[in-house]
């Protein structure tokens, strides 16, 4: 009997996605909780594994096109097998008795993650207890399951992969994995964008990628949205300076690579619990007074693009804590392994921009936000301190917020508090 395909929904608040990519052809083979297909959802690229073994059938959604959940997008079967006309399943065999004992386990979406571990060990999910939100199963219980059964773990280890261990380097560093891919041997080789013919003048045209296209929806439409002002202010980093090269060494035990995004974020946390209405949304039946500080980090992917993974309840982390969440983010960024739920709910957003030797910048806000702040480069600068010279570590910092909800003297009240923190940082 025919198996559909669905499109799964990604997250709570996800309810559409676009097919980005079909991995299978109609007629070739695929194994269960083998990537079918790769769907985009908010520049979030997720590969979908096949719901059973056979052939593919039919695919129905081409490439490209954006469905809502629930939408059939494909049938497996065996060769030779009617699918169905509609949309509606085949004809069923006769029921029969269904117990508790009997009945099938609906396990609802399957990360690409967990299918290729059940994959690897031949392991029957309907066997492993879920704890993930909705009744999914997480590879937190999927290798609880292979500690438990030692002979179904036999290699689980080594077979975990390398972006899923904390990232060691800085949040918003651009990367090229974007343009890479690894071949069925494990080799990576370099993919490259696919050029249109010339034209008579010599002229290239390089097609829009997903990303880049949401990309520009979402910039058009905040300039369109918020009144946009910028307001900029200087920071002494001396003591985050020191601080951090005291304790890089000790967070390295911890499992941590301690960068200064880290310290970025917890200021902008110290701020926002000062200054609330800059935690906030516009409506026009109100200001929105979010009660979450959940921050968003603009992260660098190169050519391809930039996402903003959010660090959910930030002020309930410790500078650790944040670290961690900074090194994991930023890590599954790059690999492209993020869950479309990890770019969504942001109430505040942080962009460093001098990574790449920016000194200033006016970011564009992320909707529906009160405001984005910018970090220029840190550089050594002579500077007067009691009208004397001196040499300190000096970086740009601005506020781009919307002037709807906040007036120049409030938006600059916030930005000095994040300068504070900063300039007098103390365990």
């Amino acid at each position: 009997m025919p198996t559909k395909v669905i499109m799964p929904q990604l997250g709570e608040s996800v309810v559409e996605g676009t097919v980005t990519k079909w991995l299978k052809k109609e007629g070739e083979t695929i194994a269960e909780f083998e990537a079918l297909l790769e769907v985009n959802t908010d520049k979030v690229d997720t590969e979908i594994p096949s719901p059973a073994s056979g052939t593919v059938l039919k695919l129905l959604v081409p490439e490209g096109i954006t469905v809502t959940a629930g939408t059939v997008l494909a049938w497996l079967g065996q060769p030779g097998e009617d699918v169905p006309a509609d949309d509606s399943a085949p004809a069923a065999a006769a029921p029969q008795p269904v117990t508790a004992a009997t009945a099938p386990r609906d396990l609802g979406f399957i990360s690409p993650v967990v299918a290729r571990i059940a994959r690897e060990h031949n392991l029957d999910l309907g066997q492993v207890t879920a704890t993930g939100q909705g009744g999914r199963i997480t590879k937190k219980d999927v290798m609880a399951f292979l500690e438990s059964h030692p002979s179904a773990a036999a290699g689980a280890a080594a077979d975990i992969p390398i972006w899923e261990t904390p990232a060691d380097g800085d949040l918003f560093r651009p990367t090229e994995l974007m343009f890479k891919s690894a071949d069925a041997a494990g080799a990576v080789s370099a993919a490259h964008p696919v050029l249109a013919a010339p034209t008579a003048s010599g002229d290239r045209l390089i097609p829009h990628t997903t990303i880049r296209r949401s990309i520009a929806e979402h910039m058009l439409k905040s300039k369109n949205i918020s009144a946009h002002v910028t307001t900029v202010m200087e920071a002494d980093l001396s003591r985050v300076v020191a601080h951090r090269l005291a304790s890089k060494a000790v967070f390295a035990h911890d499992g941590a690579n301690l960068t200064y995004t880290a310290y970025f974020v917890s200021a902008c946390v110290s701020a926002l619990k000062a200054f609330p209405q800059v935690n906030s949304s516009w409506s026009e039946d109100g200001l929105l007074l979010h009660s979450a500080i959940n921050i968003g980090m603009a992260t660098s992917l190169g050519e391809a693009g930039l996402i903003v993974p959010v660090i959910k309840a930030a002020d309930g982390l410790s500078l650790l804590g944040l670290a961690r969440a900074v090194n994991d983010l930023s890590q599954r960024a790059r690999e492209r392994k993020l869950q479309p739920d990890e770019v969504k709910g942001g109430t505040f957003t942080l962009t460093n921009h001098g990574i790449s030797g920016s000194l200033f910048a006016t970011p564009i806000i992320n909707q529906p936000q009160c405001g984005i702040l910018g970090v220029g480069a840190v550089q050594k600068r002579a500077i007067i301190i009691n009208d004397a010279i001196a040499i300190r570590p000096m970086a740009y910092i601005s506020l781009t917020f919307d002037h709807r909800i906040l007036d120049g003297a409030s938006a600059d009240w916030f930005l000095a508090k994040v300068v504070d923190v900063l300039q007098n940082w103390a365990d």
